[in-house]
């Protein structure tokens, strides 16, 4: 009788485990409730009030997936989000990865020289985004850091494991300190970059190769990261209104009770929410390498951004925090409508010579 109250006990953990993956995947993706009308690409941009180009992009990307479902969805939105770069003058030559190197592509500006490199990990909720779709950011990157930024194409859900692009993300490192655009050479000056999912992916990525006792970037840029799960108290949380992207998102979330939310996130990413890996906040933040994150005073990842920076510092890191008010979740993406991107990728610039002077 023992073993059969056993196999009850464990027959309800996994209908527990199916239902909650069933209702967070569910709200995930449920048409947000200020989308009015259903767009398959990005407004056109113009000089014209460019903030409310910007909220009419973003409310497009909430409505795209509008009466679709499945894989469906999921193809819609990431459409969407490759289309965003469509139509951008653009400086860089996009060259994509061959043979046996990681997935992905090279944004070369003019000037940019193959001995410096940025390692660029796109954000999309782990579930969408792609080099095509951030070409904004790793334009701009390259022209300014006179260097070659390889933007990882890291294996996304539901297809594919969270481990899996953060497999991805570990090769593409090891891989670049060896390898530039021409070939086999060694990085002379290297940088890990990527926004909010992939700024998440960036900052645990510093401490796997801190761990392993890699040759350590010389400095780290995040962009609205995510540097925990939210799971507990998200109707609480500040910045719920006044953040177009998430907020809608995190409303409809807030709903769930807790610890459906807690197992349903740990039966999507197959890891504990808790685990640094997936909240770098959560882990030891010793022996870091200069890090630069900038995140909006309006966006609702700003208190945990501020308390990754402040519990870095306290480690002994070097992490410096700049935010900007009034900006959406990763605005650099509006680069140049907004001059706030241009303001930013200017910080970015200036943060990364004065690393170089430090340095040498």
């Amino acid at each position: 009788m023992i073993w059969l109250g056993t196999l009850w006990l464990a027959m309800m953990w996994l209908i527990f485990f199916v239902l909650a993956l069933a209702a967070a995947v569910f709200l995930l993706r449920r048409r947000s409730d200020h989308s009015r009308r259903r767009r398959s690409t990005p407004p056109a941009y113009s000089p014209d009030n460019p903030r409310q180009q910007v909220l009419e992009s973003i409310e497009a990307m909430h409505g795209v997936t509008e009466g679709l479902r499945g894989k469906a969805r999921v193809r819609a939105l990431r459409d969407y989000m490759d289309s965003m770069s469509d139509g951008l003058d653009l400086v860089s030559e996009f060259r994509p990865s061959k043979g046996s190197s990681p997935a992905g592509e090279w944004v070369i500006a003019p000037g940019a020289l193959p001995e410096r490199r940025i390692l660029y990990i796109h954000g999309g909720s782990w579930v969408a985004g792609s080099p095509k779709s951030h070409r904004a950011i790793t334009d701009r990157l390259s022209v300014m850091a006179r260097a070659c930024v390889f933007a990882i194409d890291y294996r996304l859900m539901p297809e594919h494991t969270f481990m899996s692009g953060v497999s991805d993300c570990r090769r593409g490192y090891r891989w670049l300190l060896e390898n530039g655009p021409d070939g086999p050479a060694p990085a002379r000056f290297m940088v890990v970059a990527g926004d909010s999912s992939g700024g998440s992916h960036t900052l645990s990525l510093l401490a796997w190769i801190r761990d392993q006792q890699l040759p350590a970037p010389d400095a780290a840029v995040a962009l609205s990261p995510s540097t925990e799960l939210m799971i507990t108290g998200l109707g609480s949380r500040d910045n719920i209104e006044s953040d177009p992207m998430l907020g809608p998102t995190v409303t409809r979330l807030s709903k769930i009770p807790s610890p459906l939310l807690w197992w349903g996130t740990l039966a999507g990413l197959r890891v504990l929410p808790t685990n640094p890996v997936a909240s770098p906040l959560r882990g030891p933040l010793h022996n870091l390498p200069p890090t630069l994150i900038q995140v909006s005073e309006a966006e609702i990842l700003l208190d945990n951004a501020r308390r990754y920076a402040e519990k870095a510092r306290q480690a002994g890191s070097t992490v410096e925090l700049q935010t900007w008010p009034d900006m959406v979740h990763v605005w650099h993406l509006f680069t140049p409508l907004l001059p706030e991107a241009n303001e930013a990728f200017e910080a970015i610039r200036v943060f990364l010579e004065r690393v170089e002077r430090e340095r040498s």
